[in-house]
């Protein structure tokens, strides 16, 4: 009987990440800490049963991007608008204080300046893809953490562009004026169609009443919506992911989201699963087990330290501190752009083999314990809430009969 290796791989591999999502799932872990699991083992540094990273990096990027265009449709720009002194004040704050930090930690250690930045920007952004769809999964999207965390993961994800053009001049030394011109034009049709979205009234998409009936045009201009803007974005030196979160506000001011969200779901879900599980397969496992120790202390240094910082600056602009520990947490992690700011970083040498193989071993282990660490945080405050509760009630109890009485 003959099969084809191909579909044997896929196979196994579907049977992989099906078994491991199986067991996160019975570990009370979200579904995407299973996939990252998943593209370990199965990856070319584990069982080998996928070996083309780059491929699924790609395929899964559109999951990133279905992602967001959902999460447009689900909000309110005015509710965005609103909170722009976390979503830009803050974001700002707490890469300053990222590139800070690392700074005094380069400056003891030697680094150049360019290392210190790089690294600086690395940890300072968290994971858009991780953070939304655990809110999702936890029901959180429309609470106040889930709006206040997308307008921090959509500033962080607007600065990777500033970012990669910083990096491109530590490695050339020259400023693209090309490049500048062409975001601050995109920026400016950005604002204004925001603008459009905020204040237009009795929104339509033009063609929505042709496509009551038609499911398959359905899915493909839901496609052509969330990839169109994304690839607009990206022509103009933005982000796609920009351009996807303003298709889904379009889509979501027109109301049409019923039909949208119904024919993209499947989708979003199967891509969103390949994003995580090519994350995964970018982590060598030797490397990992070499360099445990390292690997481990990094990681719990950036899970604290993003904490604190992010902690920081919510109390800073005016959230209670149990709140502002709580977003912190959301925040710890990093992202997957960093990803991106490593690989040009090594291609322009401003960092070694050694060290992008440690940045994607920290990355992936903060992304895989960042579901825990939310959990831990959140549960950690809520006992020491009880327990202070338990004290003030014992402290305005009368005492009993006949006991000593108070001093005043």
């Amino acid at each position: 009987m003959h099969y084809d290796p191909f579909m044997l791989k896929i196979v196994a591999a579907l049977l992989g990440i099906l078994g491991v999502a199986f067991v996160s799932r019975a570990l009370r872990q979200p579904h995407v800490v299973g996939y990252l699991a998943a593209g370990v083992l199965l990856g070319p540094h584990g069982l080998a049963l996928l070996t083309e990273p780059d491929t699924l990096s790609r395929i899964g990027q559109i999951g990133v991007l279905l992602l967001l265009f959902f999460i447009g449709m689900e909000n309110n720009p005015r509710d965005l608008l609103t909170r722009w002194r976390i979503t830009f004040i803050g974001t700002a704050a707490q890469i300053v204080a990222s590139v800070g930090c690392i700074w005094l930690l380069g400056y003891w250690l030697g680094w150049a300046p360019p290392r210190i930045v790089l690294l600086g920007f690395v940890v300072s952004l968290s994971s858009t893809a991780l953070v939304l769809n655990y809110l999702q999964e936890t029901g959180q999207t429309g609470a106040k953490i889930g709006k206040d965390a997308l307008g921090v993961l959509l500033a962080q994800d607007m600065a990777v562009i500033p970012m990669l053009i910083v990096i491109g001049m530590f490695g050339s030394g020259g400023i693209d004026g090309k490049t500048i011109a062409l975001q601050l034009v995109g920026g400016g049709l950005a604002l204004g169609l925001l603008a459009w979205i905020v204040f237009g009234k009795n929104l339509r998409l033009p063609f929505s009443a042709k496509l009551n009936d038609d499911r398959e045009l359905q899915i493909f201009v839901a496609f052509a919506l969330c990839l169109g803007f994304a690839l607009l974005a990206e022509g103009f030196q933005l982000s796609a992911s920009l351009g996807a979160f303003l298709a889904g506000l379009l889509v979501g001011a027109a109301r049409e989201t019923e039909w949208v969200a119904d024919r993209m779901e499947p989708f979003r879900v199967v891509f969103v699963a390949l994003f995580f599980v090519s994350v995964g397969l970018l982590v060598s496992l030797d490397f990992v087990l070499e360099h445990a120790v390292l690997v481990g202390c990094i990681t719990v240094a950036v899970l604290l330290g993003n904490t604190l910082i992010n902690a920081l600056i919510f109390r800073a602009l005016g959230e209670p501190w149990r709140y502002s520990i709580y977003a912190g947490a959301y925040l710890a992690q990093i992202g997957e752009f960093s990803f991106v700011l490593a690989a040009v970083g090594v291609r322009h040498g401003l960092i070694t083999g050694f060290e992008y193989q440690l940045v994607i071993a920290v990355i992936s282990a903060t992304l895989l314990l960042s579901p825990a660490w939310i959990v831990l945080i959140g549960r950690a405050q809520r006992r020491m809430l009880h327990s202070r509760k338990a004290r003030l009630s014992a402290a305005a109890a009368p005492p009993a009969s006949g006991g000593p009485r108070a001093v005043e």
